[in-house]
């Protein structure tokens, strides 16, 4: 892999292009704002970003510590109570796409976030738990997912099921009434997978340079499968590299 760039910011840069041409984006904190304010920044400029706290097109020019942190709600153009974000404007299906992080993500793209088995005669590993995940990942449009690629994440069992993706398969959603498509798109530091249209899990589709299908399958929990033709990313361009750098600068 070229040295212009790193794993990561090729990562960041991919989860950002995956949001073009969306109207609205309910982000979580960490890799996903990372790649929601840099699609705002260069892809997409009209993409409203909101965030759990209750504000409604944040245009941040920096990226934010936290939910709360004070210039989401300074440069928003509303701010909401987060009842009524939650009731009106999630459930009400007002929200095109979640993006999301997960500390494991299983082959139905599940997530954990909540607790991690750490071992024999080890206490089990706390997570920030769930938040608003579980209602980002039923109610939005489709979700999106971003996350470092190891067998320690992509898991063959979660540890413990916080968010459902697409549960144990085809027809688990529309079954417990989720108005959302779910998870379209895992996008990783080494590719990108995608839900297969017949059975729901999760399938290599692209491959960032550089990488190969070997190395993607090291990575994950369980037998990855491919599809049939996989696709490779383009590298990250001068300008998203720039604007990425700027919104990371300290």
């Amino acid at each position: 892999m070229s040295a212009d760039f790193t794993p990561d910011e090729l990562m960041e840069v991919n989860a950002a292009r995956a949001l073009a041409g969306a109207r609205s984006c309910f982000v979580g904190i960490g890799l996903p704002s990372t790649a929601a304010n840099l699609a705002r920044s260069t892809h997409n400029p009209g993409l409203v970003l909101i965030y759990e706290s209750g504000t409604i097109g944040s245009k941040p020019t920096r990226l934010p510590l936290s939910i709360g942190d004070g210039e989401l709600a300074e440069s928003a153009d509303a701010v909401v109570p987060v009842v009524e974000m939650f009731n009106y404007w999630l459930q009400g299906g007002r929200i095109d796409i979640g993006f999301l992080g997960a500390a494991q993500v299983d082959r139905f793209a599940n997530i954990n976030t909540t607790v991690v088995d750490r071992g024999p005669g080890r206490p089990e590993g706390r997570l920030p738990g769930a938040g608003g995940a579980p209602e980002i990942a039923s109610n939005c449009g489709r979700v999106l997912l971003v996350l470092r690629h190891s067998t320690r994440n992509f898991v063959e069992s979660l540890d413990f099921v916080t968010t459902l993706g697409h549960g144990s398969g085809p027809g688990d959603r529309a079954r417990l009434g989720m108005p959302g498509r779910g998870p379209v798109a895992v996008i990783t530091d080494l590719g990108i997978l995608r839900p297969d249209p017949a059975t729901a899990e999760l399938t290599l589709t692209d491959l960032h340079p550089g990488v190969t299908v070997e190395r993607v399958r090291e990575a994950t929990g369980w037998p990855l499968r491919t599809a049939g033709a996989i696709h490779t990313t383009e590298p990250p361009s001068g300008s998203e590299l720039t604007a990425l750098r700027s919104l990371k600068a300290p």
